[in-house]
């Protein structure tokens, strides 16, 4: 008799709304849309911008060096997190609960840890291989064949994999008290990412500690190393020819800049995952420590990372910037419109005749004697 009074209270309690309940609300589904606002958007330019990457190295010649697969494969590791961890990540946190069922939970995880992985694998091996070009370029093609940055990235992509689908597929990441759904919530089941202490340890450190241990040293040496080229372009610069010496000075400045790129990309990789595999370890010893919009807040920052390395790109390397404003802005042969107005509907329309060169120079070698004007078929005729 007093389970069925406890549930008639709880229902009517459940369907009585006072008017500040509902005043409440509103308020309450502003933030959320606001917040599902700002967190689409920054899905929608991080799937946007890793795509232009990996199209733009597709499509311009110069990008098509073998270096750059380790950038391609790193903007597919991020465009994975925005569409495969992030879209999720966005239902979870403004619904409240997980609504995709258990088993699609780990999955979810286990692809969040995998690609989180892959990226900063892939950051290891751009330093090393921007080190490598660096500190012995005549060698270089000989340590970075087509074989070894391919075997490279196979490799990242399957430690990735073992770090994160092979424990979480068998459960070892879960303390052993840790249910999907609770009893008191079986309607509205969480999935949080609790893990155990061993494997916060083990999985931060190799996910992320130690290829940062590593990113550092070979940043800091390839600076000593930039330093040196730079004293050594000055002292042969009054020996040599000037021509010989503003291309050796051009091609190292090139490569300087390169560096000074790939140096921002991991300083920002740092600062925005430190912070969240210091409080995922701290999490794992003490779960009350860290609050749940803490939380949030720290993923979320980590996520906004796959976001930012399209826009490096674009401001700090002149060619991504140059192969991303001829995807987005140049004409297309057979169509008379552009990226961004080819939704319209443009028409296909015949490619315009073109005038050969030596006609070019005819035209500008008499143009004081003669006058020449083009036909229909851009063939030159006397007037």
């Amino acid at each position: 008799m007093e389970d069925w009074i406890l549930i008639l209270n709880s229902s009517r309690t459940f369907n009585h709304t006072s008017p500040q309940d509902r005043s409440r609300s509103v308020p309450d589904l502003t933030y959320k849309c606001l917040v599902g606002a700002f967190l689409g958007f920054i899905i929608f330019f991080s799937v946007a911008g890793n795509l232009l990457v990996c199209l733009a190295i597709y499509r311009d010649r110069r990008l098509r060096k073998l270096g750059n697969l380790f950038l391609v494969s790193l903007a597919v590791s991020d465009l994975f997190v925005s569409s495969l961890v992030m879209t999720f990540a966005v239902v979870n946190d403004l619904m409240g609960y997980w609504m995709f069922g258990p088993q699609f939970c780990d999955t979810w995880v286990a692809f969040d840890v995998m690609c989180c992985t892959a990226s900063i694998l892939n950051l290891c091996s751009v330093s090393f291989d921007r080190f490598v070009h660096i500190k012995d370029p005549l060698r270089y093609n000989c340590w970075m064949t087509k074989r070894v940055v391919l075997g490279s990235i196979c490799l990242i992509w399957l430690l990735s994999a073992l770090v994160s689908f092979l424990p979480i597929s068998l459960g070892w990441h879960k303390p052993k008290n840790s249910v999907f759904a609770g009893s008191l919530e079986k309607e509205r089941p969480t999935c949080a990412l609790e893990l155990t202490p061993v494997y916060a340890v083990v999985s931060s450190s190799i996910s992320f500690f130690a290829p940062c241990v590593v990113m550092i040293a070979l940043y800091a040496r390839l600076y000593l190393y930039a330093r040196k080229h730079v004293k050594n372009i000055r002292a042969t610069e009054p020996v040599c020819d000037v021509r010989s010496s503003n291309s050796h000075h051009s091609s190292h400045v090139r490569e300087h800049k390169a560096s000074i790129t790939l140096g921002i990309i991991v300083g920002v990789f740092l600062v925005c995952w430190v912070p969240f595999f210091s409080v995922n370890i701290v999490a794992a010893f003490c779960k009350s420590c860290i609050s749940d919009l803490v939380w949030k807040c720290l993923t979320w920052l980590g996520y906004f990372n796959s976001t930012l390395n399209p826009v490096i790109y674009s401001i700090f390397n002149a060619e991504f910037r140059d192969a991303f404003r001829k995807i987005l802005f140049s004409k297309s042969p057979e169509t008379s419109c552009t990226f961004w107005t080819c939704c319209r509907g443009c028409q296909l329309t015949s490619p315009q005749p073109r005038v050969s060169r030596y006609d070019r120079k005819l035209t500008a070698l008499h143009k004081d004697h003669y006058h020449f004007d083009l036909d229909d078929q851009g063939k030159m005729s006397q007037v």
